[in-house]
């Protein structure tokens, strides 16, 4: 039996319902169930892992912490920030890294991805994950610290 993994806030901002995404493919949970947050705009923002593990896919705009065999944590740093092709990111991991949750990964500023006509949102996905697997543990509307519990993943 697997135990309980608990999802961390990779930032700051307001806890936003994966349904309410501005993207068909999250607010869809085509990619997997999570949530995602609406981040503060108070200049660079860093976001860190939401879990222990391995950093097994990082671009500026998104990374992905596999946490154990069954389980990995995807956090996407905007919505089609793609695009900007890593401009105004700034990596602190490199990928095959071993992080503990809440290290640093990258830096951002939401607020110059919103200036720019995307949006700052960052879903938190967790990636293979099943929506009875997961249980809120901040509710959507919320303020939350980078690093506070988010979900938890059965």
């Amino acid at each position: 039996m697997t135990l309980p993994l608990t999802v961390l806030a990779p930032v700051a901002g307001t806890v936003v319902a994966m349904a309410d995404v501005p993207d068909p493919v999250f607010a869809g949970e085509l990619v997997g169930p999570g949530l995602a947050i609406d981040p503060t705009r108070d200049g660079a923002v860093v976001a860190i892992a939401p879990v222990a593990g391995r950093i097994v896919k990082l671009h500026a705009h998104a990374f992905v912490v596999q946490a154990d065999e069954s389980r990995a944590a995807l956090v996407h740093l905007g919505l089609d920030t793609v695009q900007l092709g890593g401009e105004g990111f700034t990596l602190h991991a490199t990928e095959g890294d071993t992080v503990a949750a809440g290290d640093k990964v990258v830096s951002w500023d939401p607020a110059r991805v919103e200036a720019g006509g995307r949006s700052p949102v960052c879903p938190v996905v967790a990636l293979q994950g099943v929506p009875d697997a997961l249980t809120p543990l901040a509710a959507v509307g919320s303020s939350v610290e980078a690093g506070d519990p988010l979900l938890e993943w059965a």
